[in-house]
């Protein structure tokens, strides 16, 4: 299978009921999806595939043949966290942080495709991941603050972004 991850080009073998979660998981060892249920249900596996939020515990690995997959961890550039990113951070929206990565990734890609909505629409277009922390209010006032144009990216020194190699023989 080969595939493009956070603009990184992978090839491997997988076997064909691997889901992408665990795929990006285990082999890649990219951990921020989260498997928060399994089900679809909860959000926080979501990924984007070709630019599309996507569940990745609902995905299998080979469904992502030659795609563009973007996790939480390549939504960092230029050692700057993304806009949502900072405003989760600034409004203390993260709390337990399980459910943290796949509402960055998903609101990410609602507000790309959304840059200006209302209040019912945002709270709409993020319905689809739950938090069991937060209350959604946090989350909700981080969101308008990306909306209002009032974040500032956070710089953090990470980690080069390395996958796990390629196992000997594939």
């Amino acid at each position: 299978m080969q595939l493009t991850v956070n603009g990184i080009p992978v090839k491997r073998i997988v076997e064909p009921q691997v889901r992408l979660l665990d795929f990006l998981r285990e082999d890649l060892g990219l951990t921020g999806a989260k498997e928060g249920c399994g089900t679809g249900d909860c959000g926080a596996c979501t990924v984007l595939i070709d630019g599309d939020p996507h569940h990745s515990c609902l995905t299998l690995a080979v469904e992502a043949e030659g795609a563009a997959v973007t996790t939480v961890e390549g939504m960092v550039t230029d050692d700057k966290l993304n806009e949502v990113q900072s405003a989760f951070v600034t409004a203390g929206a993260t709390q337990c942080g399980i459910c943290t990565p796949g509402f960055v990734v998903m609101a990410t890609a609602y507000l790309r495709d959304n840059p200006n909505p209302t209040d019912d629409e945002l709270r709409m277009g993020i319905a689809g991941n739950l938090c069991r922390c937060t209350g959604y209010e946090t989350i909700v006032t981080a969101l308008h603050s990306v909306i209002d144009g009032k974040v500032e990216r956070i710089e953090v020194s990470p980690e080069p972004l390395e996958l796990v190699p390629e196992p000997e023989g594939e």
